[in-house]
């Protein structure tokens, strides 16, 4: 069998049940999931040992089957899970990742893991003779094998497994189940499945728990051997050792997914973005003939291509958690070592964004998390003189507003300290000598700079001023925006806007001059028209008079530098688009307003120096550029 063919997909599924490993050790480290916990990092490096086998992949194999033991000597308790063993745990787990990226790129065998064979091996060792007075054989996995049959006609056979099944639990604890409790109770087998159980109760009073749920035909008990469980029991717990919860062949269940790579989901965006210009074209051309015929073929074109369009976006959107899962070890890693104790939380896991705008912004969530860790978060001792209990909070969260996706972190360390920055900014000429303070405008500037920073010296966490200016760059380059709030003693959150989807959008089209430009439209809320008694300057600003309130103006003209209206009567003609930037309104003066339309985005990277306001580019159904504006940057 030429497995190269299977090489992405092994690889796939490796780093999801690394992903697994880590979020289970994690929990348990913390205590908040501890016996279970221990059980699924199990399963997950038995599955991976098994398909790294299948694939040849020795080094692999070897590394994670000593693993496997000593997790083994874990769950059968023969060995106590002290934070040294979590440690040794941790470090198999990343140095297994790099064993599989290594084995898939044709190099099994060339990371280093002898050392850590050795050390899983003692372990192993230590606790072989506390094994030998278990009651649990050679076999992977714990308890005792309940093998339950139904008798023959049993009416809703599912819901008497699922009895029989909670009988089980009130005899102890309950490490496995075959079929999987979602395909009893559904009714996806036999008559026959199979319980592993924790318990101290003898068999007699096993199998009289077991019969008192009613329908049991047959009850057979024996310790975790397949000698003694032979037959459909035997297979049915070698799939529970296997890590998968079997599915019965033809069931429905089996077919509902399959994995498609990124890059075909990319391709298809872009053809259907190309599509999307391709339609404005084709009605622009229709318009122009008096065909009731062909306007009807062209809008039921339209039509199906939009559905198209939603469909390919939403095949593309997966819940934020898919991403967010690797930075619970990234943060428990550092904090331990700075030394600093910190908890941390991840809220809207569930929010679906683009899949590629995910990965795009993963590494500048790294940055920021690194750096409220290391610049934000005290150590307990400084934390405890502030007042502030000793272990710090650092959340992450996601939401959806409107057309866009909103990412937070923030922690409620010590905040920037203006102070300290100013003195840097000075000795690098930033700013002048005569400043004294600094506005939040010139604050966020300064921090975004490349090469900006404030620590002293350098180490392998910060001080080379790459950080906020790396997430500033990479969210313009996707079409989105940052912000930076910040107060001393209190903590800093830093936000990023970004698009949810980074091809298609719906923009007001808008014309200055003789050339046009996009607004997204998730952020119009009106236009109005422009006289000279709706305009007015307060502390040498433009403003608008609308409806009682004063909203800040600003003259796109100015801001591309196009030559200023002539006094030949357009002056009154100039609109005003409002726009909702979450806490607050402001007007963008227009000449013209074209109409709405979809728009196919092509993000870029601004120029050094160059206008902020444009988050990137777009081609119109006539085949002409125009910029998108970049909302969030304004006013």
């Amino acid at each position: 069998m030429d497995s190269r063919q299977y090489e992405e997909l092994f690889l796939a599924e490796s780093r999801e049940h690394i992903s697994a490993i880590n979020y289970h050790l994690l929990r348990v480290e913390q205590g908040t999931d501890s016996a279970d916990g221990m059980s699924a990092v199990f399963r997950a490096v038995h599955t991976i040992k098994g398909m790294s086998a299948t694939m040849g992949y020795a080094g692999v194999a070897e590394l994670s089957h000593e693993l496997e033991t000593v997790l083994d000597a874990v769950r059968a308790g023969a060995r106590p899970l002290d934070a040294e063993l979590l440690d040794l745990c941790f470090r198999a787990a990343d140095l297994l990742e790099m064993c599989l990226d290594a084995a898939v790129g044709g190099r099994d065998g060339a990371i280093a893991t002898a050392w850590l064979v050795q050390r899983l091996r003692a372990v192993s060792a230590s606790a072989s003779d506390a094994r030998s007075s278990e009651r649990i054989a050679a076999p992977p996995g714990a308890g005792t094998v309940v093998r339950v049959t139904l008798a023959p006609n049993t009416p809703l056979r599912g819901v008497r497994a699922f009895l029989v099944v909670n009988v089980a639990r009130g005899l102890g604890e309950v490490t496995a189940i075959a079929p999987a409790l979602e395909e009893l109770q559904s009714e996806q087998f036999d008559r026959e499945f199979v319980v592993r159980i924790r318990t101290e109760q003898s068999d007699a009073e096993i199998e009289r728990a077991i019969r008192s749920a009613g329908d049991v035909a047959h009850v057979q008990i024996g310790e975790d051997r397949r000698d003694a469980l032979p037959g459909r029991a035997s297979s049915l717990l070698t799939a529970i050792d296997a890590g998968a919860e079997t599915i019965p062949v033809g069931s429905s269940a089996a077919r509902r997914h399959v994995r498609v790579d990124l890059r075909r989901l990319d391709a298809l965006m872009n053809l259907i973005g190309e599509l999307v210009v391709a339609r404005g074209r084709l009605q622009a051309c229709a318009s122009s003939f008096a065909n009731p015929e062909l306007t009807d073929c062209v809008a039921d074109a339209s039509r199906l291509i939009l559905d198209l369009r939603d469909e390919i976006t939403a095949s593309r959107m997966v819940p934020a958690w898919q991403v967010f899962d690797r930075f619970p070890r990234v943060v428990r890693d550092l904090a331990h070592t700075l030394g600093k104790e910190l908890e941390f939380s991840i809220d809207g896991k569930d929010i679906e964004l683009d899949r590629s705008m995910l990965d795009e912004i993963a590494d500048s969530l790294v940055h920021l998390l690194r750096n409220a860790i290391d610049h934000g978060i005290e150590t307990p001792a400084e934390r405890l003189a502030a007042g502030k209990p000793p272990t710090g909070r650092l959340r992450l969260s996601a939401a959806r507003e409107r057309s866009a996706a909103v990412i937070r972190v923030t922690d409620d360390g010590r905040g920037i300290d203006r102070r300290r920055v100013l003195a840097r900014a000075r000795e690098d000429g930033l700013v002048g000598a005569s400043t004294t303070e600094l506005s939040d405008e010139e604050l966020f500037h300064i921090i975004t700079r490349p090469g900006f920073s404030t620590a002293d010296q350098i180490t392998d966490v910060s001080g080379r001023g790459v950080g906020f200016d790396v997430v500033h760059t990479r969210a313009r380059g996707l079409g989105g925006a940052m912000d930076i709030k910040s107060v001393a003693g209190e903590g800093t959150s830093v936000m990023l806007r970004l698009p949810l989807t980074l091809a298609i959008v719906r923009a007001v089209l808008t014309r200055v001059a003789d050339e046009t430009y996009a607004i997204p439209a998730a952020h119009v809320s009106e236009s109005v028209e422009l006289n000279e008694g709706s305009v007015c300057r307060v502390q040498g600003r433009d403003v608008i008079r609308l409806r009682g309130d004063l909203l800040p103006l600003v003259r796109l003209r100015r801001l591309v530098g196009l030559p200023p209206h002539f006094d030949d009567g357009t002056a009154d003609l100039e609109l005003a688009i409002i726009v909702d930037l979450g806490d607050r309104f402001i007007g963008i003066a227009v000449d013209d307003v074209i109409g709405q339309d979809e728009i196919v985005v092509k993000p870029f990277d601004s120029v050094r120096d160059g206008l902020t306001i444009f988050g990137g580019a777009t081609l119109l159904a006539d085949g002409s550029p125009a910029l998108i504006m970049d909302v969030s940057c304004l006013g």
